[in-house]
């Protein structure tokens, strides 16, 4: 086995290299051993939007990082204290670090574990959350190994269909929480704001649980091309045409049953103010359109923005239109996605076929650990493919 791990290491905005690291141990961040971890030889590791905010400083974490919170990987090294997982199992780690003894984990809230993190209820790799290192990288070191990983039951069929099941270590759930929580049901008509990776696994799971008519709204009409072939509505939001009145043209009627923001505190505004950054615009927009009675779902990330232009967003402080969505009696939920509260029921629809369009939505990438630091420079000028970072050669194979 290798004594070193090359990984993508954040240098400073918009710097990321590759480095010869030391080979991961079974030790949690503060040096504690970790008996109930194993060690994963990572196949694919993505680059996901959240780690754009890294990139463009938007997101503080320290310099010497390893990057990566999206992991499949294969176990290679096993804790004394695992029981339910061998050397060669293929397995998903969800991004949030949880430790499944919690009262938060105990009741299935894994993205606020109380323990992973002493700072905060809040732990995931490759973030300023807790100290672990991330996963773009040749190997992992995961902790509380039984609890949080997702092994695949036939290691040829995983290897078969693992451009799919790359994502259910985030994006896919996430996107599958926010509609949750936006109440979709079948014959829903949904808004989806956003046809970044985040929003076409969105419009993918939209599919699945059976809503009618899926829109998705987006500046880049690349991104758009990808959901439209795949039978979704869309809007370009470079249009000057209120959001309301195209839904309109498309339903009928200017409302939706559910809305979902995948785009977060990153947003533009519409039309004449698309290029300029609106961060509360997405929130905004998915509250605007949804009907009386009915729920959004906020999946994008806000939060203090260091580069943002004003005081408030800087501190995390939006200008929200609460007062005209509140006579809707709405129901809003935010905040990160339990990635295993939906990864095993959605490895099942991706491996029984029942997710199509997944891959042709996403449109991914594969390339080398050498090949991320370009990567990540592409995906932040607007690329429309997802980027898969294959370290040994795996997928390629």
């Amino acid at each position: 086995m290798s004594t070193q791990n090359r990984a993508v290491v954040f240098h400073g905005t918009e710097n990321m290299k590759v480095d010869t690291l030391d080979f991961p141990k079974l030790e949690m961040p503060d040096g504690r051993k970790a008996p109930h971890g194993v060690i994963l030889k990572i196949i694919a590791t993505n680059i996901c939007g959240s780690d754009l905010h890294i990139y463009r400083g938007s997101f503080p974490v320290p310099d010497g990082m390893v990057m990566g919170h999206e992991m499949t990987g294969q176990v290679v090294e096993v804790g004394s204290d695992v029981e339910f997982l061998h050397e060669g199992d293929i397995v998903s780690v969800p991004f949030n670090v949880a430790c499944g003894r919690c009262r938060n984990c105990r009741a299935g809230r894994t993205e606020v574990c109380e323990t992973a993190n002493p700072d905060t209820a809040c732990a995931a790799y490759g973030f300023n959350l807790g100290d672990f290192q991330g996963g773009q990288a040749d190997y992992l070191f995961v902790p509380y190994a039984d609890f949080q990983l997702l092994r695949f039951p036939d290691r040829d069929q995983a290897m078969d269909k693992i451009l799919d099941l790359a994502v259910l270590s985030d994006i896919l759930p996430t996107a599958f929480h926010g509609l949750v929580e936006a109440g979709v049901r079948p014959g829903s008509t949904v808004y989806l704001a956003g046809a970044g990776p985040v929003g076409r696994c969105g419009a993918a799971a939209a599919r699945l649980m059976g809503a009618s008519c899926i829109i998705v709204g987006d500046h880049d009409t690349k991104r758009l091309d990808l959901v439209r072939k795949a039978g979704c509505e869309t809007i370009d939001l470079n249009q000057d045409v209120p959001l309301t009145d195209q839904i309109e043209q498309i339903l009928g009627e200017p409302m939706v049953d559910a809305a979902v923001d995948y785009v977060g505190s990153e947003a533009h505004g519409l039309g004449k103010d698309s290029g300029t950054m609106d961060p509360a615009a997405a929130i905004n927009q998915v509250m605007d359109v949804t009907r009386a009675g009915g729920a959004t779902g906020i999946i994008g990330v806000y939060g203090p923005d260091p580069l943002a232009k004003s005081k408030e967003a800087q501190e995390g402080t939006f200008a929200l239109d609460f007062g005209q969505a509140w006579i809707k009696s709405p129901h809003i939920t935010g905040g990160q996605a339990p990635i295993m509260r939906y990864n095993r029921q959605l490895m099942m629809a991706i491996l029984w076929d029942r997710m199509p369009y997944l891959r042709e939505m996403l449109n991914p990438k594969v390339i080398s650990l050498d090949e991320a630091p370009q990567a990540y420079a592409d995906f932040d000028k607007g690329s429309d493919v997802k980027y898969v970072i294959d370290p040994h050669g795996m997928i390629a194979k």
